[in-house]
């Protein structure tokens, strides 16, 4: 018997869950064809001890308890295995709801964490939409971010040494959401395309801050301690600068358009409780967009019908409203 049940036991964690409750439902169903046959025997037993059939009678008898013992010691271990799993999902669903209700908690303090550094990356936004959205230059961008030079350049400078003093790159850290997932089970049911579009914006988040930090520096450099609007009427550190600015406007757009993308998405999760393992990446969120501004609008109808807290994912992101 113990070694009928480890051998049981085996093939049971070998297969998943529905192949063991398979093995449950057979297991019951030939222990109780065995009871039933030998309940057919021992009719024949009775039969022969009318007829006084001695010798067919204590055949039949062995037959008799051969399978009502082999029928029950069957239906006893489905019974066994039954009750065994049963306290084991329900043990496991016990635990994934815990694991999920951390999930929601932990998420719910980065959306609260990640808002508060909107307020300040909203900054870029009047910098880098100046005169329209903004656009790589290499891919044909020339808004007034992009095309300022001279007096203007000077001005620009200015500003964008203003904004470095207000947004504290290194505080981006707090939006790696991917963190609170990488040890649950969590992990095991997201989607493997929206995993891999969070771990994605993280991956250019830590790239785009990382960059940040030496293009401040590089522009620095570059002014040579001088005031910008001295500065640029140099022709060899006007073109320096020129070149600075513009590796920081690509860095500062990379992490705008990634760091809303992620707080967009984890409130789009958070929005859905518990369901959010199941849930498919939204299009409107998802999809390639020609400027941050594109993707702003795209993802707005979505994000506004979303609530976190008093207000919707779409006020979370701080955008600045659209210029005209």
């Amino acid at each position: 018997m113990p070694i009928a049940m480890k051998a049981v036991n085996a093939m049971v964690f070998s297969a998943d869950l529905g192949h063991n409750y398979l093995l449950i439902g057979g297991l019951i169903s030939v222990g109780t064809g065995l009871l039933i046959i030998s309940l057919i025997v021992n009719l024949r037993v009775a039969h022969s001890v009318r007829h006084d059939v001695r010798h067919r009678e204590k055949l039949l008898e062995y037959y008799r308890n051969t399978f009502s013992q082999l029928g029950a010691i069957l239906i006893g271990i489905g019974v066994s295995l039954f009750i065994f799993f049963f306290q084991q999902n329900y043990q496991d669903q016990r635990k994934r709801d815990a694991e999920l209700q951390q999930a929601l908690a932990k998420m719910a303090l980065r959306i609260a964490r990640s808002a508060a550094l909107m307020e300040s990356l909203a900054e870029f936004d009047a910098l880098l939409d100046d005169g329209g959205p903004y656009v790589d230059p290499e891919k044909g961008g020339a808004n007034r971010a992009v095309a300022v030079e001279g007096t203007d350049l000077a001005t620009q400078v200015s500003e964008i040494l203003l904004v470095e003093r207000d947004v504290d790159v290194r505080e981006f850290e707090v939006m790696n959401l991917s963190r609170d997932f990488e040890s649950s089970i969590v992990v095991n049911e997201l989607d493997p395309e929206l995993w891999f579009s969070i771990v994605r914006d993280e991956s250019d988040i830590k790239y785009s801050t990382t960059q940040l930090g030496h293009d401040y520096r590089d522009l620095l450099a570059a002014l040579g301690g001088l005031a910008p609007d001295v500065a640029v009427l140099d022709p060899e550190k006007h073109k320096r600068i020129k070149n600075e600015v513009l590796d920081i406007f690509y860095d500062a757009d990379l992490l705008r358009q990634r760091a809303r993308s992620l707080l967009g998405r984890t409130c789009w999760l958070f929005s859905h409780g518990h369901g959010f393992p199941a849930l498919k990446p939204a299009e409107a969120i998802e999809a390639d967009a020609g400027s941050h501004r594109e993707w702003l609008e795209q993802a707005r109808p979505l994000l506004t019908r979303l609530k976190s807290g008093s207000g919707d994912c779409y006020t979370l992101l701080r955008a600045e409203p659209t210029p005209s």
